[in-house]
């Protein structure tokens, strides 16, 4: 989408003027109808999934989601959230090209003025890097935001709950199709006219008569129909006149960026932590249940009295004073509380706890718990506020907030805000929680497909490693093998199959499996690449429903080699694959153009094969796209930096192997990476 800051004429003096606006992604907005057929499609959309309008206009929205993942979104939407004003979840769309990329979407129901209801969804990348795409988080609250349909002529033709509330009062004369004045016409106009949005705009309304002046955040987005048909315009617009609100908009705002980047459940708990001290809090507990933590050793193992049992263990702490002993527990230890305390009462009932001017005599809860109330005399705590850590049905915590310093104490507000955030930081936890499990899953299989050791014959020198990324797409197909053939000769395989999980990895075993029974056929590795693609396409074939829809995993790369000691030949082919690196007994590097193959499992069956010599001494290094490729150097870079590690280099192969790994991939990097060198012996 365009940048939003355009210049400014010199004579301009309105004050939607849009100098000094900083750059921020536009979030990606459509309309569907009521039967969830897209009408509207904007640039953004088309920026993020690939599709032009003329691509997805008339066409079900949930033809764009991965095949897997349609039935259960839409039945879950139908079934929960039809007739609902607002709906929002994960879902994971299908790019134009086939990759499926996670989103988060919303959507909200807009009452139609001429009868009729259309749905208006806004979707961000899940767990994006950059932050832009969360500017708005807060605007879309069920109950916060007010959105507006504007057509050419600057007629209100559609609202939400929201903005017919906030237009009753306000603007009790106006007429029921004109424009609002919480929404200028002339910014309206400005967006229709050359398309680029208005994100979270503050201007202020005059006061007149008996009311006072109002302040209010607004953002307009353009959304196109085909060439020809004039394109509508959306208002979201956000009630900021009150400093709490403004307040808790700017915490919300941060929170959109802040909680949740990683999907880490203990840096997602220690985010929220952070955030809330001391702007809402002078100190924060974030607490979480055993099945969010499983790594942890069972809370049911630890010792339980009448008066305190083990149900907790502290994941996050922030506090206006570092150094001061505030609690009873440190992270990562097991938070015991009173059977009949507050904290058990938020997790019974699922309601926040809301002690504003908080009761520590003699004769309540805390005589059960002498040591937390001498600790609460001593820092001086006087407002308390409790709230469950909510997602999907599931209770994860809870979040403590206290007042010490601040004199002031915890007003209704003070709860909304509270609860805010940990709705926030409740979603961010359970996809972490979600995501370990399934990364830990998918990695245990990934390991166990793997060959545990390999052998090289006693012609070569052999040694390979696998090593999942640090990000949440982390584990996938990657895989290696060295496989001694009854000819005497030896083969080395290394491959990386498309798509990451448990489906990747499950296709990688698949893989090699049928691998080591063509190797054993004694075939030239142009024609195991051959039948492998047909096996891998048949098995695709036979999998695809007869509406279609097929197994996510779609394609893989492969490089097969067969090196003969007793000619020293290495003989290899390549399917989509990276080249070898060649490493001569003098210590210079190349890497050998194989000719060019199609990925496995296209079907196209066409590959062929180089022969090399190679001396006693010489390494072959086979390896996987993420070991060289980042989003900021190409191919040709990082093997450019591969072949720097590689030159003049004495190490054995496993300790090479290390060296390699250490150097390119460092501590972060984007994909998973499978690496097998060896080293022809005499």
């Amino acid at each position: 989408m365009e940048h939003l800051h355009r210049p400014c004429r010199s004579h301009c003096r309105s004050r939607w003027c849009r100098r000094g606006v900083v750059a921020v992604t536009t979030p990606t907005i459509a309309l569907l109808d009521a039967h969830g057929t897209v009408i509207r499609w904007t640039q953004a959309a088309e920026d993020l999934l690939g599709y032009r309008s003329g691509d997805v206009l008339h066409r079900r929205g949930v033809d764009l989601l991965m095949p897997g993942d349609r039935a259960a979104q839409v039945s879950a939407w139908a079934r929960g959230y039809a007739h609902q004003n607002h709906w929002s979840g994960l879902v994971e769309a299908r790019h134009r090209d086939g990759h499926p990329l996670p989103l988060r979407l919303d959507a909200w129901r807009l009452d139609l003025l001429g009868g009729g209801v259309v749905w208006l969804l806004l979707a961000t990348p899940a767990h994006a890097d950059q932050p832009g795409g969360q500017v708005l988080e807060p605007f879309f609250g069920p109950s916060l935001a007010a959105l507006s349909l504007w057509d050419g002529d600057l007629r209100c033709v559609g609202r939400n709950e929201t903005a017919r509330r906030l237009r009753a009062p306000l603007l009790p004369s106006r007429a029921a199709g004109s424009p609002e004045e919480v929404v200028p016409a002339a910014a309206l106009r400005q967006v229709l006219s050359d398309g680029i949005p208005l994100i979270a705009r503050e201007f202020s309304r005059p006061p007149a008569d008996e009311r006072k002046g109002r302040t209010f955040s607004v953002s307009v987005f353009r959304l196109d129909d085909e060439e020809g048909r004039s394109p509508v315009v959306c208002s979201l617009v956000h009630d900021i006149t009150h400093t709490t609100a403004r307040r808790r908009l700017s915490l919300l705002l941060e929170a959109g960026v802040r909680i949740g980047a990683t999907l880490d459940v203990s840096k997602t708990a220690q985010e929220l932590a952070d955030l809330a001290v001391p702007v809402l809090a002078d100190y924060v507990t974030v607490d979480l249940a055993e099945s969010v933590l499983p790594d942890d050793e069972p809370l049911h193992r630890l010792a339980a009295s009448d008066t305190r049992i083990p149900v907790f263990r502290r994941a996050g702490k922030a506090s206006s004073h570092p150094g001061r002993r505030e609690s009873l527990w440190d992270l990562g230890d097991a938070v015991f509380v009173p059977p009949l305390s507050p904290f058990m009462r938020v997790m019974s009932s699922r309601a926040s706890y809301f002690e504003p001017v908080l009761d520590a005599s003699p004769g309540t809860w805390l005589d059960a718990d002498p040591d937390r109330a001498e600790i609460i005399h001593s820092t001086g705590v006087h407002s308390l506020i409790i709230v469950p850590l909510l997602a999907r049905g599931d209770i994860l915590g809870i979040v403590v907030f206290v007042r010490t310093d601040n004199p002031e104490t915890f007003t209704v507000d003070d709860l909304m805000l509270a609860e805010g955030l940990a709705a926030r930081a409740a979603l961010s936890i359970d996809n972490a929680r979600r995501y370990t499990r399934e990364h830990t899953a998918a990695l245990a299989l990934q390991r166990h497909l793997l060959p545990r050791a390999l052998c090289g014959g006693g012609t070569l020198e052999v040694a390979a490693s696998y090593r999942p990324s640090d990000i949440h797409a982390g584990v996938g197909g990657d895989w290696y093998d060295a496989i001694p053939l009854p000819t005497g000769h030896l083969a080395l395989v290394i491959g990386d199959v498309t798509g990451h999980g448990i489906p990747a990895a499950a296709m990688m075993g698949r893989l090699r499996t049928v691998v080591r029974t063509l190797a054993h056929l004694g075939l030239p590795p142009e024609e195991v690449l051959t039948h492998l693609d047909h096996v891998i396409a048949q098995m695709i074939e036979e999998e695809t429903t007869a509406d279609g829809i097929g197994p996510d995993i779609m394609a893989a790369t492969c490089l097969y080699a067969v090196y003969d000691p007793a000619t020293r030949h290495c003989t290899m082919a390549g399917a989509g694959h990276p080249p070898p690196a060649i490493v001569d007994p003098a210590g210079d590097v190349t890497f050998p153009r194989l000719p060019t193959g199609t990925p496995i499992g296209l079907g196209l069956c066409s590959y062929r094969s180089l022969d090399l010599y190679l001396a006693e001494g010489s390494l072959i290094v086979l390896y996987t796209d993420g070991l060289i490729e980042s989003r900021t150097d190409d191919l040709e870079a990082g093997m450019k930096r591969l072949g720097d590690v590689l030159a003049r280099t004495t190490l054995p192969a496993p300790d090479l192997c290390t060296a390699v790994l250490d150097a390119l991939t460092g501590e972060s990097f984007e994909d998973d990476v499978a690496l097998l060198i060896a080293r022809t012996l005499g």
